[in-house]
Order: C-alpha cells, then structure tokens, then sequence
C-alpha cells in the first residue's frame, strides 16, 4: 500500500517515469496506479491523439512498441497503457530492447496482472533502470484486517473490530470486492462515523444471527442449540454459505485455538494467533471448553470434513456434513 502511494504521489509531483510495469497477484493496485495515470496524466483535450488503451489479447509487442515509439500531438507526452499485459508472457522479453532505450515523451504503463515478469530476466532489468516495477504482492488473511481499518481511516471513517473482522471473513482477501463494499458504505454512512456490524449486516447483506462468527462463537461457548440452529440455516441456505467456505473459517478457529493453548504467554495471543485483541476473549472460552487433545482431534476431523465438501470420497449433502463436523466437535 506505501509502494503504491509512492508512485501516485511522485506522479503528482511531475516525478513521472517513461515506463512503469505493474505485476503481480494483487490487481488491486494495479488498477488503482494506471487509472490514476489515465485520469490524470494528460489534459482531457490531449486525451484524444495521445491516449492509447491496449489489451494483451488484442496486440502484439511489436505494436506497442511501435506506439511507444510515436511522439505525442501537440503535447508534452503520450501515454500507452497495456492492460492483460500476462497475455504476451511468450513474447514478453521482446520488450527488452524498448525496456533499454524508452522514447521520452512516451509513458508505457503495463498491467500484468495475476503473475510477474521472471526476476532474472535482462527485460525486467532493464524496466528497473528506466522506470518503475510495482510488484503487487496478495495480501495474507491476517493482514485484510489492517488493510480495512487504513483505508476507511484514510476514507474518514473508523470501524468496530467485529464489524472489520467480519468483512475481512466473509469477503476474503479482493481488495477490489472489499474496496467495492466499502463504497457502498460511504454512500449511506456519513464520512466522521464509526462503521459498526448493524452497518455491515444493513447494507452488505450479512444475516445478523446466522453467519459463521456467530457459528464460531457458538462452537467456543459450547452451545449446542445455536450451533445447529446456524447449521440448519446454513444447510437451507447453501448458496448464501458454501460448504467449503465454512468449513475453512472453524478450521482455522480451531487451529488458532490450539496454537492459544500452546502460548507459554497467553498476552502474546493476538500478535501470535495474528487476530484483534477483541477476540481474545473468545479464545479464552474456547480454551476452557476444549482442552487441548480434544482440539487437535477436532482439526484432524475438520481436515476430512474439508476434503468430503470438495467432492472426494462419498457424496453428502451440506447438511450431512454440517451435522457431521458438529457431532466431530461436540462428542
């Protein structure tokens, strides 16, 4: 995220480079860099002979370069942006001569997305000499968190730690689906507020009740009638809560509680288990209801059941398998 806004900001500052190559897992910030650089470089009166939009599929290096090439219309500079750049990986190195002698007044913008360039490659080297390479690298599980809470601060906004959590949970690690849902936030929260989990389930769409935080803190507590109450829902409602899905988020509830009960220094646990202190307290009960044999027997029954959702081995209805793991961690 700093990376990126270096770039952005150095482009505001007139520090603009005559190549700059965006790869990487993340297309989050690929997205963002290049449409900051179409929206901004040139004045819209320049935009018409000196914007050139390109996709992969549709090109040939040999073509870009040949744009490149071209000096700019009565203008300081052109820009050339190749989005689906991924698209030319086996003609890719042919950009290393370009790479070694970029025309000034050009600005190449390559998006490729989903992957990176090979680091030992002399093309890559030389797009380091002359210009910029952003490599967007996936954020990890635990890091969405933080990344939520800095980009609503930045949004003027602050947020409840089970309201981030839970955005976090159930829309994975896209940036773009959870940056798409914030959106959708600031048009009815006023900039100033606190999101709290009322907002998230009101407007994104979350069962209030039944949704797998709810599921997990019934299975800390040892609540039997609301954890099969939240398996039936789930099981009538399987396309709202995939299988697979649930069963990723309690196995990882139960791997981080065994690891809770390994820590000689339990006030180490949120940096350890890499949750926000709010949760502590679940891992404290959890702790209490299962000892520690008993949760290393329910994450080896969680990987079983993990592998059945996937289709391996007999069929069996989300139900089946929802009633399955429960009886695996409750008896």
């Amino acid at each position: 995220m700093e990376e990126a806004a270096k770039i952005v900001s150095d482009i505001k500052a007139g520090k603009v480079k005559p190549l700059y190559l965006l790869m990487g897992e993340e297309p989050y910030y690929i997205d963002k860099i290049s449409e900051y650089l179409e929206n901004n470089l040139l004045a819209e009166e320049e935009k018409g002979f000196n914007q050139t939009v390109v996709y992969g599929r549709d090109t040939s290096v040999d073509d870009i370069v040949s744009s490149a090439k071209r000096y700019p219309m009565m203008a300081e500079r052109q820009l050339v942006v190749v989005k689906e750049a991924q698209e030319l990986v086996k003609t890719f190195e042919k950009f290393e001569a370009y790479a070694d002698n970029p025309t000034p007044s050009t600005v190449l913008v390559i998006c490729y997305k989903y992957k990176t360039v090979d680091k030992r490659k002399k093309v890559l080297k030389n797009f380091e000499k002359n210009g910029v390479v952003f490599d967007s690298a996936k954020l990890r599980d635990y890091q969405v968190s933080s990344w939520i809470e800095r980009v609503l601060k930045g949004r003027g906004y602050g947020i409840e730690p089970k309201a981030c959590a839970m955005l976090a949970e159930f829309l994975g690690t896209d940036l773009s689906k959870i940056s798409n849902e914030m959106d959708k936030l600031a048009l009815v929260i006023p900039k100033g507020n606190i999101i709290s989990t009322k907002d998230i389930q009101e407007n994104i769409g979350f069962s209030k009740d039944y949704n797998v935080f709810e599921l997990r803190k019934a299975l800390g507590e040892a609540n039997r009638l609301k954890a099969y109450q939240i398996a039936k829902y789930f099981a009538d409602n399987p396309k709202d809560n995939p299988m697979v899905v649930t069963t990723s988020l309690v196995f990882q509830f139960f791997v981080q509680l065994l690891q809770y009960h390994g820590l000689k220094d339990k006030k180490t646990a949120a940096s350890v288990l890499k949750v926000s202190p709010y949760f502590i307290k679940d891992y404290e009960m959890a702790a209490r209801n299962y000892p520690m044999k008993k949760v290393s027997g329910i994450v080896n029954n969680l990987r079983k059941i993990d592998i059945r959702s996937k289709g391996v081995g007999a069929s069996l209805t989300n139900g089946d398998l929802l009633k399955e793991m429960l009886i695996g961690i409750f008896d």
